[in-house]
């Protein structure tokens, strides 16, 4: 009897202690995603700017219908995919290097190192790759650089977002056991060989674990894009521009479901690759 008791005890103290962060995530965070897609069913009345709180599919309407927001939903879409590719690609070797070569010591520092330009504000990351992109810039006189624009903003989400790859890879390269490696060796893998057919297949969840987070970001990102991306649109400078200048609520809410919708997408493909136990 007594220990009935002292288990329903603990499972009013787990009870208390999840409430607050479980009716956070409730009220702040489902109940702003429920406002949002009811939004998306108003409209605003052209004559007054009044907000028409009716059911409409107007919004949806002008969205799969008009060519710009097809481009501007395609071109988000492929500098997110872009993007997650190059970090997958900059963060297998450093995280195989940290992981499984450097020395212990040298592995801390590696991290942090790594963890460092997360300190840095958003805004001083992004407005130092515009002074190194702009055309007479640090950059321009040594290399060259593509000025503003397309590139220029997968160059900067590519090293914003970059630590959030090389993480989950370099966590899941630390669990993978060091006898995998030397029974390749032994068996007379190569390197190669042994990367492709015993590494990068116990990494796949790594990976799309990473990925949840580079494409996440870069699909809504704006503010890069606003800095050093010339005239070049994405799906987070619409909802900007329809929340500020054009004053039409509905419709930013409308464009703002797109995102949410390829990410539930998304994550609904990738939770049988376990990648959602690896966060």
């Amino acid at each position: 009897m007594d220990d009935d008791q002292g288990i329903g005890r603990r499972r009013w103290q787990l009870a208390a202690l999840l409430s607050a962060p479980l009716l956070w995530l409730g009220v702040a965070y489902l109940g702003a995603l429920a406002v949002l897609f009811l939004s998306a069913f108003w409209t605003v009345n052209g004559f007054t700017g009044e907000v028409v709180r009716e059911f409409s599919l107007q919004n949806f309407r002008t969205i799969v219908t008009e060519e710009v927001y097809r481009n501007v939903t395609l071109r988000s879409l492929g500098v997110a995919v872009a993007v997650t590719l190059i970090c997958v690609a900059l963060a297998l070797p450093m995280a195989y290097y940290m992981a499984k070569v450097a020395s212990p010591r040298a592995r801390h520092w590696l991290v942090i190192a790594i963890l460092t330009p997360l300190w840095a504000s958003y805004l001083v990351k992004a407005y130092a790759w515009r002074v190194l992109l702009a055309n007479d810039g640090p950059l321009d006189s040594v290399v060259g650089t593509p000025g503003y624009g397309l590139i220029a903003v997968i160059i900067v989400l590519t090293y914003l977002w970059l630590p959030y790859m090389i993480l989950p890879i370099y966590a899941g390269l630390e669990r993978l056991p060091d006898s995998l490696l030397e029974a390749s060796a032994d068996l007379g893998g190569r390197a190669g060989q042994t990367f492709r057919g015993v590494v990068l297949p116990i990494l796949v969840p790594s990976i799309f674990a990473g990925s949840i987070f580079t494409f996440s970001l870069s699909l809504g990102d704006y503010i890069t894009v606003q800095i050093v991306g010339g005239k070049t649109q994405m799906i987070g400078n619409l909802v900007y521009a329809n929340v500020g200048a054009a004053n039409n609520l509905p419709f930013a809410a409308a464009i703002a479901t797109i995102p949410v919708i390829i990410m539930v997408v998304y994550l609904t493909a990738v939770r049988r690759s376990g990648a959602l136990e690896e966060l």
